[in-house]
């Protein structure tokens, strides 16, 4: 039984305002945008009168060396289907952390830490647009996902459509967050064929040094075998009902898309964070929602994390998906630069959910990397996965200032709350 929820605009009786938020960098996102807009429009969100959806776009023109059109310039017949399009630029969040400054609620060395660098800080300037512009529910979506979904239960991929804003939309009102499923290409680690030099107890020992509470080894050598491919649940998909997420290890955990959020409440919302040069800033949400009521809608998208199925966006569904082979130097970079990304946020994620056992367990999974780095250096042909270990320890050494930037976020997120509140 779902927990009450006080919270939320009334939809079935009133209108309510809907943000839907993208931090983006990449060139293919008018593309994303207009699959997107044409599925609200054929899940009838775009003709219902009492809902008014608009665009928060934060842009990043250096990712991919683009330019402040390639988001802002949508043509006239997708542009109309929306109400709103509100884009975030460099020059624009720093206008709004002047005028924070001006009214005294933060300092420049605070404004940093809520709207520095890095994804949290674009999620935070798309979270604080949509507040200040009276939004009562915000989604984010990923520029490489897709609103579908793929399963192989007949040994062929099987394609559906996936309403995912209209799920969301059912459910957020009795919750403070929403969260959807993920398929495609999740998981960065390769299909991989263990032999003398990688053995799978190596592989897994690594595994499970740099992963997180819910990354369990069997679901990952079942992907593995998959061919790196997460496959949609059908029975989850034929479950139309919302499920509340458990807490595991003071964390209820989420994905930074496919997310949808409460405005409607301000105390009730946490900022995004995640250490200099890390991610997880999902992960690090996570252990903040204890006593919040986070609810998982059976909707999934397709993660299309190589970039390599760009062509479903123009209606040609593969029957069969390519497996991620451990012989592409573009994979396993990828890879790499995911087990950094994990080294480097895990120190924190450690001492938020377990401050009294940290140190008996991160020097452990230094010994767990010292015995299985050698081994996967030598599998990939790649030396610089001993940086792995290498940038934990250096993370574990700024762990106590990291926690203190994570609370202080925080607590600064609440002055900025309290001062977008006493405009209304």
């Amino acid at each position: 039984m779902l927990s009450n929820f006080t919270g939320g605009a009334d939809i079935e009786n009133g209108n309510f305002k809907v943000g839907i938020g993208f931090a983006t960098g990449r060139r293919n996102f008018q593309k994303v945008l207009k699959t997107n807009i044409f599925n609200w429009l054929e899940s009838g969100l775009v003709q219902n009168r009492r809902i008014s959806l608009n665009l928060f776009v934060a842009y990043d023109l250096a990712y991919q060396k683009t330019k402040s059109t390639d988001y802002t310039r949508i043509p006239k017949d997708i542009a109309d289907q929306i109400n709103g399009k509100y884009f975030i630029s460099n020059s624009s969040i720093r206008d709004e952390i002047e005028d924070l400054i001006k009214h005294r609620v933060i300092t420049p060395e605070e404004s940093k830490l809520v709207f520095g660098k890095g994804y949290a800080a674009k999620r935070n300037a798309v979270l604080y647009f949509a507040i200040q512009s009276k939004m009562d529910y915000l989604i984010f979506l990923d520029d490489d996902e897709y609103p579908m979904a793929v399963t192989n239960t007949r040994k062929k991929a099987i394609w559906s459509g996936q309403y995912v804003l209209s799920n969301h939309l059912k459910y957020i009102t009795r919750a403070d967050i929403t969260h959807g499923l993920h398929c495609g290409y999740i998981s960065p680690i390769p299909q991989i064929e263990f032999n003398e030099i990688l053995k799978e107890d190596t592989f897994r020992l690594f595994i499970e040094a740099i992963s997180n509470d819910i990354i369990k080894w069997e679901k990952i050598k079942s992907v593995m075998a998959d061919g790196g491919i997460t496959y949609a649940d059908t029975g989850i998909l034929m479950h139309d009902e919302a499920e509340e997420v458990p807490e595991i290890n003071h964390a209820k955990f989420i994905s930074g898309a496919n997310l949808c959020i409460n405005l409607t409440d301000l105390t009730r919302l946490f900022p995004f964070y995640n250490p200099p040069g890390a991610r997880g800033e999902d992960t690090f949400l996570s252990t903040c929602l204890s006593d919040r009521i986070v609810l998982r809608v059976p909707s999934y998208t397709f993660h299309d994390g190589f970039s390599t199925y760009k062509h479903l966006l123009d209606g040609v569904l593969p029957t069969t998906l390519k497996p991620i082979l451990a012989n592409d130097d573009q994979i396993i970079t990828r890879f790499f630069r995911a087990c950094i990304g994990w080294a480097r946020y895990k120190p924190l994620l450690l001492y938020i959910t377990d401050s009294q056992g940290y140190n008996e367990k991160i020097s452990m999974i230094q010994k767990q990397l010292e015995a299985s780095l050698p081994a996967v250096c030598d599998y990939f042909n790649y030396p610089d996965f001993m940086n792995v270990l290498v940038e934990l320890k250096r993370y574990h050494k700024k762990v106590k200032q990291h926690h203190h930037d994570f609370l202080e976020t925080q607590r600064i997120w609440s002055r900025i709350m309290e001062h977008l509140s006493s405009l209304e």
